[in-house]
């Protein structure tokens, strides 16, 4: 029986929608965009153009019945009235991280999605990819033995992004919302949910001095964090660490630490920005790490993954991974750790999820794409 395809329309053509395009309009037989629509016309209509499809306005995408899943690609403060938009309207909705920058934004818009039977789904979706579903089969397999305690730790420059990203520092746009939640969904899609965090939240050096020939000389404010540092009980019995800082160096590549802990082994992660890279293992009795061998598919630039996901859970009556359930209890975390700084408390966290399905073993590389479409394994 052939399957329909997913027809998708993308709202905000900003610097990410560049990696979505390309992977949505290449990799997915299950996925047909369809269109684009951005503040900015002309940015919309170079990427219409680019890729083949139509610019839109935003009523054309609302009022266009055939439009089933909406990605929503603009800047983290505007995600909530977007989303809710969307919603409203009846269409599925897959975001950017993260979901929304308000904890209460975020409820309303899954009580929404809930209340009108639509999908509802959130970035990063590199938790997808071959590195992190290998690292989840890794400690599902038992290999590690039982998982005591993990940790991430990662650095940037901030006096960088601010200058070139302004959404960087704004609500929604630090160092912890904006990147922190790539580990803390890798380690939310491993371990499973988390019942208690506590933290330190800071914003250093809030007033930076603006260098752009508009504004040379003037002042800007940072508004969101810069420095995040965290502890995190999961449900599970594991405990772990966070540790953002963009008050340090920008490494080119990346190279933050993401490592899992168990009685029987411990295992370095790769970059969880990514979809791809090494899972490294040692194990107890064997002081040398070895690497293991990519057991998933899509290690390169796949962004855009959970929307086929969405898409194929669409057609085949399933949950899809990138979930709503997930996303909104990242952004719990994210709130409980900048809530328990502002009051020198642990904070329990109200919400959790059920792990997603793994992604199925089996074929790699690009045929793995075109097996997944045409077979619907990805289940």
């Amino acid at each position: 029986m052939k399957i329909q395809p997913v027809k998708v329309a993308i709202v905000g053509c900003g610097v990410i929608s560049e990696a979505y395009l390309k992977a949505m309009t290449t990799k997915f037989k299950i996925l047909e965009v369809v269109g684009c629509y951005d503040l900015r016309p002309e940015l919309a209509q170079a990427k219409a153009e680019k890729y083949g499809i139509k610019a839109l306005t935003m009523a054309e995408i609302v009022a266009d019945d055939s439009i089933e899943i909406v990605v929503n690609l603009t800047t983290p403060a505007v995600h909530y009235s977007v989303s809710k938009q969307l919603l409203e309207a009846g269409k599925n909705v897959y975001t950017e991280k993260v979901l929304s920058v308000e904890l209460e934004h975020a409820r309303e818009l899954v009580e929404i999605a809930d209340r009108k039977g639509l999908a509802l789904g959130a970035a990063p979706d590199t938790f997808l990819g071959s590195a992190i579903q290998t690292a989840r089969y890794v400690v599902d397999s038992g290999l590690l033995g039982d998982i005591t305690s993990c940790y991430c730790a990662f650095t940037r420059d901030s006096e960088i992004l601010n200058r070139a990203f302004p959404f960087t520092a704004r609500p929604g746009g630090g160092i912890g919302f904006d990147v922190g939640i790539y580990s803390i969904t890798a380690l939310l899609s491993i371990l499973g949910p988390v019942k208690e965090v506590s933290g330190v939240v800071r914003t250093r050096n809030p007033e930076k001095p603006d260098y752009s020939l508009e504004k040379f000389g003037e002042v800007f404010q940072v508004e969101c964090e810069n420095l995040m540092a965290g502890l995190l009980q999961f449900e599970r019995g594991t405990v772990g660490t966070i540790l953002f800082d963009s008050n340090s160096i920008f490494l080119m590549p990346e190279k933050p630490s993401l490592v899992v802990a168990g009685t029987l082994g411990v295992m370095h992660m790769a970059d969880p920005n990514q979809f791809g890279g090494d899972v490294r293992v040692i194990l107890k009795g064997n002081g040398e790490p070895f690497l293991m061998q990519q057991s998933h598919a899509f290690s390169d630039e796949s962004r855009g993954l959970g929307v086929a996901d969405m898409a194929w859970a669409l057609r085949t009556g399933r949950k899809h991974r990138a979930s709503k359930e997930m996303a909104y209890h990242a952004l719990e975390v994210l709130h409980g750790i900048v809530k328990s700084s502002a009051t020198r408390s642990n904070q329990v966290m109200q919400s959790t999820f059920e792990r997603a399905l793994a992604i199925p073993r089996g074929h790699t590389g690009l045929g793995y794409f075109h097996f997944i479409d045409e077979m619907g394994l990805a289940q």
